[in-house]
C-alpha cells in the first residue's frame, strides 16, 4: 500500500521536470527570437551600405570598361584627350606604336602627375564622365557618379598604361570607391595600303593587266605593275569629290589619296599612239622601289598571329579539299566549308580575327598551302589565311557604311566623310600567305595583302578595294586595342 503513493510522487516529479524543460525552451526560444529581430533591424543598415559599397566599384569598374573603349573607338573618345590615346611612337618603316624602339610606354605619368586626369568638379570633365549622349551611364546616372578618371604609366614593365577610377553612390551617404588596373596592348603591325603583293601585279601579255582597282589608299607592288591603258592609273586630285562611286561609273579614274610604289616597273598593254609599253607617268606612280628605298610592305608574322588567333580569334587549319577544322578536331572530322564557318549574315556580324593554319600547321611554304575558296555573299572578319585564295562571291554583296580617309595634314575624326559603299562582299582584312586568285568580281572594304600575287581568271573580273584608313592606327574591329592584364586589378579604397 505505500508503493503506490511513492510511485505517484516519481511520476510527478517527472512530469514536473519536463514541464521546467518545457518552460526553459519557451524562454530559449523567446530569447533566440528577440535576438534575431534585434540583429535584424540592427543588419539592415549593414546590409545596404555592402549594396551601396558594391555599386559604387561597379560604377568605377564600368567607368574603367568606357576609358578602354576610348582605345578601340576613336569616335567615342572626348575630343580634348584624342590625341593623347594615338599611337605617338613609331616610325614611318615600323608604323605607329604606344611603344618606343627601347619598349618605353607614352604614359609616362605618375598617380600625382597623370598623363590624363578627368575630374568631376570640372564642368567639361563631368560633362564627358557623367552627362554622355549615349553609353554606359546614361542609363546609370540614377545610381552614382563618377568622380575622377586617371591615366598615367604602367606599374609592370611591358604594359601601357595604369587606369584608377573613383565613382560615389547617389546614396545620402555617399559611399566612395576607387578601383585600379593596368592595360596591356596587342602587338599587330599597322596596314597602311590598300593593296600590298609580294610579287608582281599582272602581265604584259592581251588580258593580262592587273585586276586590283584602289580607292583612298595606296598599292605597294613588290615587283611589276602591267595595266591595260595609261588611263587604267587612278590620277591623284584633291578636287575630286568624295562619294562611294565606282571607278566604272567615273569619267576619268582620280582619287585624293591613292599612290602606287612599285618594286620594278609599270608597263603599258595598249600604250598611247607613238608610245612604247612605258610612257611617262603621273606623280603619285613611284617607280623602282626595290630594294631600295622598298616597297616597304607590312610584315605580319606567322608565329605572332598564330597566338593571338588561338588567345583572342578563332583558329582553323585547312586540308587539301578546301574543308577548315577547327582547333583540337580529331583526326576523323569531316571539317566544315568555308561558307559555313566564314559567312556574316548581315552588317555588323563581325567574325573577329579568323587565322586559317597550313595543312601541316607549320609556317607556310611552297608544298603545304592549301586553297581557301571564298564563295560567300559576305564575311566581315579579319582573315588571315596561310595559303591561297579564290575569289568568287555569289550574290551582290551588302551596302555598307563606310569613313574616308582624313585629308592630307588633318587627322581629326571629323574631317573624315561618311559614305555609303554599295555591293561589298569583304568588310575587313584579306590576309593570303600565298596567291589571291578572282573568278567573279569583288568588292572590298579594308584592305589586301598578298604574299605572292593576284590574279584573274576573265579579263572583266577585279576586286575593287576601298582602304580603311582606321588600319593605318592599328585599329582591327573584333581584335582588343588595349585589354585589362591579368591579376593587376584592385580596389583600393
Amino acid at each position: 500500500m505505500e508503493e503506490r503513493p511513492a510511485l505517484e510522487r516519481m511520476n510527478q516529479c517527472e512530469k514536473g521536470h519536463v514541464l521546467l524543460a518545457a518552460l526553459m525552451l519557451i524562454v530559449m526560444l523567446g530569447i533566440a527570437g528577440m535576438t534575431s529581430l534585434f540583429l535584424a533591424s540592427q543588419d539592415g543598415p549593414g546590409v545596404s551600405a555592402m549594396r551601396e559599397d558594391n555599386v559604387a566599384q561597379q560604377l568605377a569598374d564600368g567607368a574603367a570598361d568606357m576609358v578602354m573603349s576610348w582605345f578601340h573607338d576613336p569616335s567615342s573618345t572626348p575630343t580634348t584627350i584624342a590625341e593623347l590615346l594615338a599611337k605617338r611612337q613609331g616610325d614611318f618603316a615600323s608604323g605607329p606604336s604606344f611603344f618606343d624602339a627601347t619598349g618605353r610606354s607614352q604614359f609616362i605619368g605618375t598617380i600625382d602627375r597623370p598623363d590624363i586626369f578627368l575630374r568631376a568638379s570640372n564642368p567639361t570633365d563631368d560633362q564627358v564622365l557623367n552627362q554622355p549622349t549615349n553609353g554606359l551611364f546614361t542609363s546609370l546616372r540614377g545610381l552614382g557618379r563618377i568622380l575622377s578618371v586617371k591615366v598615367y604609366g604602367p606599374l609592370q614593365p611591358g604594359l601601357l598604361s595604369t587606369v584608377e577610377v573613383t565613382a560615389a553612390t547617389v546614396d545620402p551617404r555617399a559611399i566612395t570607391r576607387t578601383v585600379q588596373l593596368q592595360l596591356g596592348t596587342l602587338s599587330i603591325p599597322a596596314v597602311r595600303a590598300a593593296m600590298q603583293a609580294g610579287q608582281s601585279l599582272g602581265a604584259l601579255q592581251p588580258g593580262g593587266a592587273s585586276p586590283v582597282l584602289v580607292h583612298w589608299g595606296d598599292q605597294r607592288v613588290m615587283g611589276n605593275l602591267a595595266v591595260q591603258r595609261v588611263e587604267d592609273l587612278v590620277l591623284k586630285s584633291n578636287s575630286v569629290p568624295v562619294t562611294g562611286q565606282s571607278y566604272d561609273q567615273m569619267l576619268s579614274v582620280q582619287d585624293r589619296w591613292t599612290e602606287y610604289w612599285i618594286g620594278g616597273m609599270v608597263s603599258v598593254i595598249a600604250p598611247p599612239p607613238g608610245q612604247g609599253a612605258n610612257p611617262p607617268l603621273a606623280d603619285n606612280v613611284h617607280l623602282h622601289q626595290y630594294p631600295t628605298p622598298g616597297v616597304r610592305l607590312d610584315q605580319w608574322d606567322y608565329d605572332s598571329l598564330k597566338k593571338l588567333a588561338l588567345r583572342w580569334g578563332t583558329y582553323y587549319r585547312l586540308d587539301r579539299m578546301g574543308q577548315l577544322h577547327p582547333q583540337g578536331a580529331s583526326d576523323s572530322d569531316q571539317g566544315v566549308t568555308p561558307a559555313e564557318a566564314l559567312e556574316s549574315q548581315a552588317v555588323g556580324d563581325h567574325r573577329g580575327l579568323v587565322f586559317i593554319d597550313t595543312v601541316d600547321g607549320q609556317p607556310p611554304h611552297v608544298d603545304n598551302m592549301g586553297t581557301l575558296l571564298l564563295d560567300t555573299d559576305y564575311v566581315e572578319g579579319l582573315l588571315v589565311v596561310q595559303g591561297h585564295v579564290v575569289l568568287r562571291p555569289r550574290a551582290a554583296g551588302k551596302s555598307v557604311p563606310a569613313l574616308s580617309p582624313s585629308p592630307p595634314g588633318a587627322q581629326s575624326l571629323g574631317t573624315r566623310v561618311p559614305v555609303q559603299l554599295s555591293g561589298i562582299h569583304f568588310n575587313g582584312l584579306l590576309y593570303a600567305a600565298g596567291a589571291i586568285r578572282i573568278e567573279r568580281s569583288a568588292r572590298l572594304y579594308g584592305a589586301v595583302m598578298a604574299g605572292q600575287s593576284v590574279t584573274t581568271i576573265g579579263t572583266g573580273d577585279v576586286i575593287e578595294i576601298w582602304y580603311n584608313a582606321d588600319l593605318a592606327q592599328g585599329l582591327f574591329r573584333g581584335l582588343p586595342v588595349v585589354y585589362r592584364a591579368p591579376g593587376t586589378w584592385m580596389a583600393k579604397y
